[in-house]
């Protein structure tokens, strides 16, 4: 074995600890984004109708980073297309919505929430109806619950004298839906559905909300 010579040594601890240190750095600035980036962002879950349409519509909002389409407020483990399709699992078609807390406010999304659907429709969205199309605004704590009743309490007030029936659930499990459902808007235009029924209903919000849009790429 050979041994090296002092010098040597020196040099071998000194580019150690170099390494060492600017290794842990790295680590420290990539976990300092990894923070800030998950202090800033938060998840909030709306359920409003066909979920090809409403993730569409909320990724169309500034501060909004990503909108997953999925099943929630139902009590079956793991369920699919097929099986919420009955009817029988509870669930109802719900879209995780991803947002920039420094860009968009939940008071904003839930704003976008009720703008953007009928909540006086029993179990469904036109042309879609059965429970697992129906409106549900869920909240994760307190503050989310207050903001989503005093706003159906204004709502109902001013404009659907009290004939609003979504539902406010407190916020359980999400399934995010098979991948096939995932931007199905935006990757299947030539759809018929997505021409007749989700390009129309996102254009109705987009005209009414001009101001929360994210600029048009070109």
């Amino acid at each position: 074995m050979k041994i090296l010579k002092p010098i040597a040594l020196l040099a071998v601890l000194f580019l150690t600890i170099i390494f060492t240190n600017f290794t842990e750095k790295q680590v420290k600035i990539e976990n300092n984004e990894a923070i800030n980036y998950l202090e800033k962002t938060e998840v909030a879950y709306f359920a409003s109708g066909c979920f090809w349409c409403v993730e569409a519509i909320f990724e169309s909002v500034k501060g909004v980073e990503e909108a997953v389409s999925g099943y929630a407020g139902g009590l079956t483990k793991n369920p699919t297309y097929r099986k919420i399709g009955t009817g029988r699992t509870g669930h109802a078609e719900t879209v995780a919505v991803y947002y920039n807390t420094k860009k968009v406010s939940f008071q904003t999304l839930v704003d976008v929430y009720f703008g953007s659907h009928n909540p006086t429709t029993k179990n469904g969205q036109h042309p879609d109806y059965g429970t697992q199309y129906r409106s549900i605004a869920f909240y994760k704590n307190e503050k989310e619950k207050q903001i989503i009743e005093s706003t159906i309490k204004k709502l109902n007030k001013e404009f659907y004298k009290g004939k609003i029936v979504t539902e406010v659930t407190k916020f359980t499990k999400f399934y995010p839906a098979e991948e096939y459902h995932q931007n199905y808007e935006k990757l299947h235009p030539e759809n018929p559905y997505v021409q007749k029924v989700s390009i129309p209903r996102l254009n109705r919000f987009k005209r009414k909300f001009p101001e929360l849009l994210k600029k048009e790429k070109h």
